[in-house]
């Protein structure tokens, strides 16, 4: 079984531990963390033990060979030889690999579903910043600037109420809040660009607040000393992928850029995100 270099491209022999054409290292002599599974069986509990949700949703089967569309794969053939696979979104079958090296075969399915769990984590975060722009409902600058501008062009009274009309305005501009965080109810949050987060103490992790409604009717500008807190204990809110810009992750970044056995919540790779999986969202039509 011929194997690819990933630092030269050329073709050798499985089971080398350096290619012979650029000295790379190959994945088989140094492929895994210590704690990263390298059987089929270690893959299953890894994936049950990051509570992935249902292999029907993420579309992930391990130690099963479907022949549906839209599915990645790992098995053994009758032959003996482990097989790595997604079928396209038209049915096509892609086989990453296929050979006797086990571990190899679970690090192509492992490397892959991690990536996918940073692509679906990105995907909700840039799902939730939109719902909360849209949530938001509060006056801009903008918003101002543009009424002022119509009222001078189109209303004949216009120079005897703009001021008056500005001070309305003004009423009813922004009174959100302060960065930082709150508790309510016995509750932590986190209040950050017009969003609220959520503290889970069983999880110990954030996310997007299901009560933002209510916790934007009770706490402003004018509350927000009430209901502001120092001594969070748990994670804190800055160390999460919510802080500042909503994710640390794009849809273009690489799960190599980061260390999956950091022990951070992304890092762990643990499906915490408080959402339902999306396999709309994965690329189905790629090679791999």
């Amino acid at each position: 079984m011929k194997v690819k270099c990933d630092f030269c491209g050329q073709m050798i022999d499985e089971g080398q531990a350096t290619c012979p054409n650029c000295g790379g290292v190959m994945p088989t002599a140094n492929r895994v963390a210590s704690d990263q599974p390298k059987t089929i069986e270690e893959l299953k509990r890894w994936y049950t033990d990051h509570n992935l949700p249902p292999e029907e949703k993420t579309r992930f089967f391990i130690g099963k060979d479907i022949k549906a569309p839209k599915a990645f794969g790992i098995y053994q053939a009758s032959d003996g030889n482990f097989v790595v696979y997604k079928n396209k979104s038209d049915g096509e079958r892609v086989v990453r690999y296929k050979g006797v090296d086990e571990g190899y075969a679970v690090n192509e399915l492992y490397q892959r579903l991690r990536s996918e769990i940073v692509n679906q984590k990105a995907n909700i975060a840039n799902n939730g910043n939109n719902r909360a722009t849209k949530k938001s409902g509060k006056l801009t600058i903008g918003d101002i600037f543009l009424t002022i501008i119509a009222l001078i062009f189109f209303s004949p009274l216009t120079q005897g109420v703009l001021l008056i009309v500005i001070a309305l305005i003004f009423t009813m501009f922004d009174h959100s809040p302060s960065n930082g965080y709150y508790r309510y109810n016995g509750n932590d949050y986190y209040y950050q660009g017009s969003s609220w987060y959520s503290y889970d103490t069983a999880g110990d992790s954030w996310s997007y607040a299901s009560n933002s409604d209510e916790l934007d009717s009770i706490i402003n500008d004018d509350t927000d000393d009430d209901y502001r807190y120092t001594d969070h204990q748990g994670s804190l809110f800055e160390d999460s992928t919510w802080y500042n810009t909503g994710s640390s992750y794009s849809s273009s970044d690489s799960y190599d850029s980061y260390d999956w056995d950091s022990g951070s919540s992304w890092g762990d790779s643990s499906w915490d995100s408080g959402s339902s999986w999306d396999s709309s969202y994965t690329d189905w039509d790629s090679g791999w």
